[in-house]
């Protein structure tokens, strides 16, 4: 979720600092520059990887040719020394194996304002430069602010052929900040006046280390994050073994062994407090809360935090197992202005509140155990996460569902909110109330239209899938006619894509 809310009545209500207005051509453009490199066909035996994923709105983000199976992350991390001066220094390691998808001479990993010092290709030093040699494989950086533009170029000698796997080390860093996306929203490692807030989406992984930023290359991660004695680093997944410390520096290790978007990824660092949960089946659940969480805003995220075990086994009853191995949260008492679905342990700003928890574990079914293949896919993600809102709602006695969608289709007159197409928002739309709103009420208007028997089936056929992959609009609408046993484009036009007010199911 990339939005503030605030509950009302159960009804998440996203606060929006302009109107909701429909998308233009020019919210979708891509940025002025050369096309990615493309293998094509008929070209040479072994072509150059291709420098974007083709995602329409991010054409830089993510790389062709190969399929990442693990990324081992050795971080060293100094927070700002001047808690008025929101810079730190990140240095790491990153060894990442990967098998290719094509026969291969060279391959790109994204990487953001941080400088490489060196690479490894299966244990053997590249030369920096593009000299084309026959010996030793080679590197090069390209950071284009403008175009945004941030390759790590490795020329492969020998060569690589499909079905191979390697093993490439990148040593790298620089000093850290407070990126911003395509909307000037803050993203990725984002410095904070005690560490860092790690918050990738859509694509921000890039400003801490080398990476295929494309939702569908899922990987493994390892963390190995060594900051000052008395900070936590807190990341994906479940710990692995104590943290050790030596000179005044603890090194904390975290294993992530579900396949994961890179998008999901985080390592924050802070003055957080860890506590344990369980869940079902003894699932567990890891909180960490800032010390700066104090007050009212304390309260309410003790007391939301303590609703997880029960939201995972309402859930659960909806749509299937929990997916992943472990749960809980970051809650950092700087602020982004929104909490975020990290896969395993979301993050949230100040505050984490019930509907906001809620809003992110269902985001572990619906966007990281299957996400979007492309950007423009997104409503995917936060219709479900906000449709499930509402279902926590009714199950608490809060509201019906019948009600929350009434509210939200006033909402959506009374602000134009019919006119995007929540199928193509536009690359600078992503975020925008209606892709939440007008996507929930497209959920339930589907389950109105196909049935509950047809409709629960379809969610979990669809989970069951797509599971640790991606997949697009096209692919639910597919899922969908499949469990009711009805042609749904129509549908799916009215609701998603038609800029006027859709055909309403009785509620």
């Amino acid at each position: 979720m990339r939005l503030t809310t605030v509950a009302l009545a159960g009804l998440a209500v996203f606060a929006v600092a302009v109107p909701v207005a429909p998308a233009t051509a020019a919210s979708g453009t891509v940025p002025a520059g050369p096309a990615p490199v493309s293998s094509g066909n008929g070209g040479p035996r072994y072509p150059a990887g291709a420098s974007g994923s083709g995602d329409a709105y991010f054409p830089y983000a993510g790389n062709g040719g190969y399929d990442v199976q693990n990324y081992d992350l050795a971080l060293r991390y100094e927070p700002p020394a001047d808690p008025g001066v929101l810079t730190g220094r990140l240095s790491g390691v990153a060894t990442i194996t990967l098998r290719a998808t094509q026969d291969l001479q060279s391959l790109n990993f994204d990487l953001r304002g941080l400088d490489v010092t060196g690479v490894r290709v299966d244990g053997k030093a590249a030369a920096h430069g593009t000299s084309h040699n026959k010996g030793n494989a080679e590197w090069s950086q390209t950071q284009d602010d403008a175009n945004r533009i941030w390759e790590l170029t490795v020329g492969l000698r020998p060569k690589l052929k499909e079905g191979r796997t390697t093993t490439i080390v990148v040593s790298y860093g620089g000093a850290t900040g407070r990126p911003l996306d395509t909307t000037e929203a803050l993203y990725g490692w984002v410095t904070t006046a005690d560490g860092a807030m790690v918050v990738n989406e859509p694509e921000g992984a890039s400003t801490w280390y080398p990476v295929n930023d494309d939702p569908q290359d899922k990987a493994t991660y390892t963390y190995r994050i060594t900051v000052p004695e008395g900070k936590t680093a807190v990341a994906n997944g479940l710990p692995a073994g104590k943290p050790k410390t030596r000179a005044g520096w603890t090194t904390w290790t975290w294993q992530a062994s579900d396949p994961m978007a890179s998008y999901l990824s985080t390592a924050s660092v802070g003055d957080y407090a860890v506590s344990r949960d369980r869940g079902p089946r003894g699932l567990p659940i890891l909180n960490a809360v800032d010390d700066g969480v104090t007050g009212d805003e304390l309260t309410e995220t003790t007391a939301a935090l303590a609703l997880q075990p029960q939201m995972i086994t309402f859930l659960e009853s909806q749509f299937g197992r929990y997916p992943f191995e472990s749960f809980g949260a970051i809650v950092d008492d700087d602020t982004v202005e929104y909490a975020l679905e990290t896969q395993t342990r979301p993050i949230y700003s100040e505050v984490a509140d019930e509907y906001t928890v809620v809003h992110e574990l269902g985001h572990q079914w619906f966007g990281n155990s299957v996400s979007p293949a492309d950007w423009q896919d997104i409503w995917l993600n936060e219709g479900w996460a906000t449709y499930i809102e509402w279902l926590w709602a009714e199950h608490q006695g809060t509201a019906t569902i019948d009600d929350q969608f009434t509210d939200t289709v006033a909402i959506l007159d009374e602000n134009d909110g019919w006119a995007l197409n929540i199928a193509d928002p536009g690359r600078d739309s992503l975020f925008e109330a209606p892709v939440y709103l007008r996507g929930a009420a497209a959920i339930h208007a589907l389950r109105a239209e196909i049935g509950d028997d047809a409709f629960f089936a379809g969610a979990r056929l669809w989970l069951t899938r797509y599971n640790d992959s991606a997949a697009t609009t096209e692919d639910f609408e597919a899922v969908m006619e499949e469990t009711a046993g009805e042609q749904l484009g129509g549908f799916f036009d009215d609701w998603l894509r038609e800029g006027d007010r859709p055909n309403m199911p009785p509620v």
